[in-house]
């Protein structure tokens, strides 16, 4: 039966050929082998990393609640339904209507792997904050390892704790207000680029402007941004392509494929040799090290050792290398072991990259279909900051704006899955589900787009509604939840965090492996949508809409919907972001 379904899944995933098939059936067969010769191995030390053993025990309860009728250890359901359901590249949908059924946690099973699913704040909360040490990245540390290494997202807990104290030092305002300002410099290109595209004038019939797929020019101007705000390289993706830029995409492709990939195939012997995206990834990921060490080099040559105090109150204006990578080489006493550095740098890019660029991409989306709503956008950023570049009292100031942000990172959460692994058993609070025992060395998918799209947290949950940030809410048939107050964020944040809403909402996910960049990448979506949007006008690229019957106003969970979803590492569109841009008349 297991080698059924990951053939079935290697089938279903054409790309990989019969060489991965193959690799698969060694994998299931080897997996099985040492299941049958190890599964009475006494489990390593609870708190520690988990071992085969604790995996093992996992498979065994899983086993025996599936095939023995025995009571399932850990108090949940198991979820049913065809495979198609989660592998049609919208697995967070899957995993919604799963939750419909069953509610929260829920078991899923691929194979030998198994997952409980939590979408209830109360029990998110639990895992992230309250009992945050009882757990680890787990699975995500093991997809991402050959990527970014022990960097801050995949990191076991001891090197998190050491890391995280380098780098949040780093992100001071200063430094932040700065990076502002070099948000425009990068916006300047995308700008100029964009007008060329408007001054084509080859919209179809009926329509006045250029075409343009936008989801491509976000992801661009993303990517200069963190290259000269993370390590002071200049990408040029805007308006250049180059070797470096190929590597990094396919970086953030085979993130995202690992991520998607039940069973990790690239860790068979010889796999890196045989299959042909595996040898493309390495060249590229070879690419890729060598800028960061020559990088990494450079800065620690000509490093100049001081406080974090010195640090914070440098004159950003006139420093030539205001890079994070110069923070944390010039920082007194700071690890500048090149690999450690590689890999923080590597997570940052990858993690700093694409989540913004899918945040533009779907802010613009619903923007478009909702006219009202940009009208008001537009008459805020022509009050606050009209030609000029924005400064961050200006972002400040553009409060709706920062609300569309906020309610675009609620319909699609970047990412729209966390990951963690128990390391010690413990007991899951009911909340709005169900009690649980999280048993060490299960896998959890805290599932952020069941969270953000329920109801009971979030009234009309699938309308695009920024208004509702400014508004109270609490829910009386889920008492442990404390409801959502915007007076604990609305005058002295740049968001809604999870302690405004009390984990129902989890832009940046949320306890003591929160996101270090949210103020980042909140600053950058806003800055970017604010210099675009004073420019330019935009509508749906009505070539596009006629091949398809499903209404453009539809959820784009449709695969036949024009834009469509996808998702990876974050949620994507499946076909572009086809759009008319035509200069906009200011007065």
């Amino acid at each position: 039966m297991v080698v059924g379904v990951y053939l079935g899944i290697a089938d279903y995933a054409g790309e990989f050929g019969l060489c991965v098939q193959i690799l698969f059936c060694i994998y299931v067969l080897w997996t099985n082998y040492n299941i049958i010769n190890h599964i009475q191995q006494q489990t390593s030390e609870p708190g520690t990393e988990c071992k085969f053993g604790d995996s093992a025990n996992v498979l065994r309860s899983n086993i025996e609640q599936i095939y023995g009728d025995f009571p399932s250890k850990d108090g949940c359901p198991l979820a049913e339904g065809e495979i198609t359901d989660i592998a049609d590249g919208t697995m967070f949908i899957g995993l919604q209507r799963y939750q419909q059924q069953y509610g929260s946690p829920y078991k899923l099973c691929f194979g030998p792997k198994s997952f409980l699913v939590v979408s209830d704040p109360v029990q998110a909360k639990h895992i992230l904050r309250d009992a945050n040490t009882l757990y680890d990245k787990g699975l995500l540390a093991e997809i991402l390892e050959p990527i970014m290494g022990k960097g801050l997202i995949p990191a076991d807990p001891e090197t998190w704790t050491v890391r995280r104290r380098a780098i949040v030092p780093a992100f001071h305002k200063a430094w932040l207000n700065h990076m502002v300002g070099l948000f425009g410099y990068c916006n300047e290109a995308l700008i100029t680029n964009l007008n060329t595209a408007a001054a084509k004038n080859d919209a179809p019939s009926g329509q006045s402007g250029g075409k343009i797929e936008m989801e491509e020019k976000f992801c661009s101007v993303a990517l200069d941004i963190i290259g000269l705000s993370v390590f002071n390289y200049e990408f040029g993706s805007v308006t250049n392509e180059s070797p470096v830029i190929k590597a990094v995409y396919s970086a953030l492709l085979e993130a995202e494929h690992r991520s998607m990939t039940p069973a990790p195939y690239w860790d068979l012997p010889f796999a890196n040799e045989l299959v042909p995206r595996l040898r493309k990834f390495n060249g590229d990921l070879q690419i890729l090290d060598e800028v960061l060490t020559d990088l990494i080099d450079r800065a620690k040559n000509s490093r100049q050792v001081e406080d974090i105090e010195e640090l914070e109150n440098r004159d950003y204006a006139n420093v030539k290398d205001p890079s994070l990578l110069r923070f944390l080489v010039d920082m007194r006493g700071a690890d500048i072991d090149n690999k450690q550095l590689r890999d923080d740098l590597m997570t940052m890019l990858i993690a700093g990259h694409e989540t913004t660029a899918a945040v533009l991409t779907w802010a613009l989306f619903e923007l478009t279909k909702h006219p009202d709503k940009m009208a008001k956008v537009q008459a805020e950023i022509d009050q606050v900051c009209g030609d000029r570049t924005p400064t961050y009292d200006d972002v400040k100031d553009m409060k709706y704006l920062r609300l569309v942000v906020a309610e675009t990172l609620r319909l699609y959460p970047e990412p729209p899955l966390l990951i963690r692994r128990c390391r010690t058993e413990n007991v899951i609070p009911k909340g709005g589900g169900r009690e649980a025992t999280s048993i060490r060395g299960m896998d959890f998918f805290i599932s952020l787009y069941n969270l953000h799209h329920d109801e009971r947290f979030w009234p009309e949950p699938n309308e695009f509604i920024p208004e509702r940030w400014e508004t109270k809410y609490v829910n009386p048939d889920v008492p442990e939840w404390a409801g959502y107050d915007p007076d604990k964020w609305i005058n002295t944040m740049l968001y809604p965090n999870e302690i405004a809403s009390d984990f129902a909402y989890l832009p940046f996910g949320g306890g003591a492996r929160k996101c270090v960049g949210d103020e980042f990448a909140t600053l950058e979506a806003t800055v970017t949508l604010a210099m675009v949007l004073r420019r330019f006008e935009f509508e749906f690229d009505s070539s596009k809409l006629a091949e398809t019957n499903v209404d453009i106003m539809d959820h784009p969970q449709d695969l036949d919907h024009a834009v469509g979803m996808r998702t990876g590492a974050t949620i994507h569109t499946r076909k572009g972001l086809h759009m008319i841009i035509k200069k906009r008349e200011v007065a």
